[in-house]
């Protein structure tokens, strides 16, 4: 799932998903001050739009050139708020320690030797500040179904939280309904949700 699947991905329809913030988002994060954001995967736009309008300042990132000049259109209302930043994040980390919200929704996260990927995610996430990771529940995946890629090869929220050292503390470690329908042709019904604060 290189930088060409995903241009191709997007670019092979007008609006890839609905437009609307994740569900996760939207409950995890109302409440929470406003600060300095980042949303990896950002994708159409939708998260990083929302966290705008509520008074982050958002870098925004992704893998797709295509996405990204969607999701800049979509946001000329608070064009100063956010910052669309074409990276991949698998290869190179985020600045360190910079971040109020990390928010990994839905990203395929996959194992690595020395997980450099995402230990670089978690050093993002600022003193004081919330990592935020929803995923797909694999338990939804029909039995025997050939879905393309194994679950295992992939980071969930439950597994990151019991890589998490002392200077967190896990708020949320659960897999909930799910707030919104599955993607057509899916099979999701539920969420897996973490939310860990890095202390001061």
């Amino acid at each position: 799932m290189d930088a060409q699947y995903w241009d191709d991905m997007y670019g092979s329809r007008d609006q890839l998903f609905s437009g609307a913030p994740n569900g996760v988002l939207v409950t995890e994060v109302t409440g929470l001050p406003p600060g300095r954001a980042l949303d990896v995967g950002c994708g159409e736009g939708a998260d990083a739009l929302w966290l705008a309008r509520r008074g982050w300042r958002v870098t925004a990132a992704d893998i797709s050139r295509v996405a990204l000049r969607r999701a800049a259109r979509a946001g000329a209302d608070v064009a100063g708020r956010v910052t669309w930043t074409h990276a991949d994040l698998l290869a190179t980390p985020p600045p360190a320690g910079e971040f109020d919200l990390v928010s990994v929704q839905y990203f395929p996260l996959p194992r690595q030797p020395g997980d450099t990927a995402l230990l670089g995610l978690l050093a993002a996430v600022a003193p004081g500040g919330t990592l935020l990771v929803a995923g797909h529940d694999p338990a939804d995946l029909p039995p025997g179904h050939d879905h393309g890629f194994d679950p295992g090869d992939y980071h969930h929220p439950a597994g990151i939280a019991g890589l998490l050292g002392g200077d967190w503390t896990v708020l949320v470690d659960e897999t909930r309904p799910r707030t919104a329908p599955a993607p057509p042709g899916t099979h999701h019904r539920h969420d897996t949700v973490l939310r860990a604060r890095r202390a001061r």
